[in-house]
């Protein structure tokens, strides 16, 4: 990650050693996962910043001339249909920091894995 200078315990600390043009970025992304999953815990995973909800629900990184967001979604056509612009070799999405971040799209994206990991525990969703 060519933004960032070290290894982070916390996504506070991440954003934090990211370069100053990409830490708003960076804590809006944030803001707009907890606001789409108020219930899920903040962790570093992969040296990244993640969230949990019943298993891995998504991550994101910073890198020179994107911000990868990850796992790939699958399993809803129009969903996928509206992410492709943004998908990776391998699926995963790059937001490119020379355009707008698709906040609600990434709100999209939160909202729909919640439901996947809600629905592989086992656990009525409550939203």
């Amino acid at each position: 990650m060519a933004t960032q200078k070290s290894a982070a315990t916390n996504i506070d600390e991440y954003i934090a050693s990211c370069a100053p043009d990409v830490q708003p970025l960076l804590a809006r992304i944030r803001s707009t996962i907890r606001k789409a999953a108020p219930d899920a815990q903040e962790t570093i995973s992969y040296k990244i910043p993640a969230f949990r909800l019943n298993g891995m629900l998504v991550y994101f990184a910073a890198f020179k001339n994107h911000i990868g967001f990850y796992p790939p979604v699958r399993g809803d056509a129009r969903l996928e249909k509206a992410i492709a612009p943004y998908a990776g070799p391998k699926g995963n999405l790059r937001f490119l920091l020379s355009q707008p971040i698709p906040h609600g799209l990434i709100e999209r994206i939160v909202k729909f894995r919640v439901k996947q990991n809600l629905s592989k525990s086992g656990v009525a969703h409550k939203r």
